[in-house]
């Protein structure tokens, strides 16, 4: 045989073996590569899973009630504006605000006090952290329709904490927060919960017998804290 064929020969083969080599390099480098690919996005997954939640507010909420003309929605405006309006309409369904602290969010939930909504007041007491219970101190004779509503409201939720709030201090004829304590008979409901009975004032900053609107959200504040 030629030396040229023979050469020619002799470099196909180491060609060939080569090729063969190449082959087996890319079989095994790829199943490897794969499974590193694969891995990755698995530790990555893991870590962002056991990184802390941000952002999260809890929230607590107040539940706030009372026969309609109380000043439920003036009350609620002042704490979360600081100021009021001359003349409220009342509160055909519901009116909320929230007062956020560096702890949580305080949720105020009003429903609205006329004849037709009442009977709806019962379903929101499982969520509320505290009962808030406005009055008319200067509407003698709707009085024992709010201490009846309001005992009837109580009998569903015997640990609650309730604030009372006497509204309208600033009026000539409004009972006294010993007065109105005797008359929707407190010493009742507070056996098992924590009662609390202020005097206010939403239109105005008198002090004496009425309390700030501050000095009540202060106290719902400690109360849920």
């Amino acid at each position: 045989m030629p030396p040229t064929r023979l050469l020619a020969l002799a470099l196909g083969a180491v060609a060939a073996l080569c090729s063969v080599l190449v082959i087996a390099w890319s079989r095994y480098r790829s199943p490897r590569r794969k499974r590193e690919l694969r891995g990755s996005p698995a530790r990555h997954r893991t870590g962002a899973k056991n990184s802390p939640l941000e952002g999260v507010v809890s929230i607590r909420q107040v539940l706030v009630l009372g026969l309609d003309g109380a000043g439920k929605s003036s009350i609620l405006q002042k704490m979360h504006s600081d100021t009021t309006k001359a003349s409220t309409s009342p509160t055909q369904g519901f009116n909320s605000v929230s007062i956020t602290t560096e702890a949580f969010r305080v949720d105020l939930l009003e429903v609205g006090g006329s004849l037709n909504l009442r009977s709806y007041w019962n379903l929101y007491l499982k969520k509320a952290a505290v009962l808030v219970f406005v009055l008319d101190s200067a509407n003698h004779q709707r009085l024992l329709l709010a201490r009846q509503e309001l005992h009837h409201l109580l009998e569903d939720a015997e640990e609650l904490p309730l604030v009372v709030l006497a509204n309208k201090q600033d009026k000539a004829d409004a009972l006294t927060i010993s007065e109105m304590h005797e008359q929707l008979a407190l010493q009742r409901v507070g056996e098992k919960r924590k009662v609390t009975l202020l005097g206010t004032s939403a239109t105005t900053e008198e002090r004496g017998a009425t309390h700030r609107i501050d000095d009540v959200k202060a106290l719902l504040i400690e109360l849920l804290s």
